[in-house]
């Protein structure tokens, strides 16, 4: 029952912010849309923060799931590319809110955290430091999140081809210099 009311209330979160576009996200307003009291709220998270990181865990969780499912790792980042790309309007009108710079804080860290599994479960860079991994993730992580900060019509018309070269960029197929 618990996890169906933080669905409820997460279900209710990302309609206000895309259907009825609310930049100033209260406790209040998500309580009124999804009729549950105050106190379920705060049963369920500590603030809108809380639920936010909890909200972007859950999609996390199911995106490195399913891109595992896919028929290897680049198309894997093929599948995380397409969620991220239909999900982007939702990112940023969520970021328009009044919690958009921790929402953005928040994604950020879920980035990294995925490519952080996908390179311990592929086995890269096993020649690497832990501080050179952390910084190859960091530096993968904002790269990605920059490319996706900029797409274009233009970029998904030629999906493939950046979901190939950024593959070939992060398996070291090619390097930046």
């Amino acid at each position: 029952m618990a996890v169906d009311t933080k669905m409820l209330i997460a279900k209710a979160v990302r309609k206000l912010l895309v259907e009825k576009k609310v930049k100033k996200l209260t406790v209040k307003d998500i309580v009124e849309e999804c009729h549950i009291t105050r106190q379920s709220f705060y049963y369920h998270f500590e603030d809108i923060p809380s639920l936010l990181r909890w909200i972007l865990e859950k999609g996390m969780e199911e995106v490195i799931q399913e891109a595992q499912n896919q028929n290897g790792a680049e198309a894997g980042l093929r599948y995380f590319f397409l969620v991220a790309i239909n999900a982007m309007p939702y990112f940023k009108k969520t970021m328009q809110s009044n919690y958009g710079d921790e929402f953005e804080k928040i994604l950020k860290q879920q980035v990294y955290r995925m490519f952080q599994q996908v390179v311990d479960r592929e086995n890269l860079y096993q020649n690497s430091s832990q501080f050179e991994l952390k910084l190859i993730l960091r530096y993968h992580s904002q790269a990605i999140w920059g490319i996706l900060e900029e797409w274009t019509e233009e970029d998904t018309k030629n999906l493939d081809r950046i979901v190939h070269e950024v593959y070939l960029l992060m398996t070291g197929g090619i390097t930046p210099f």
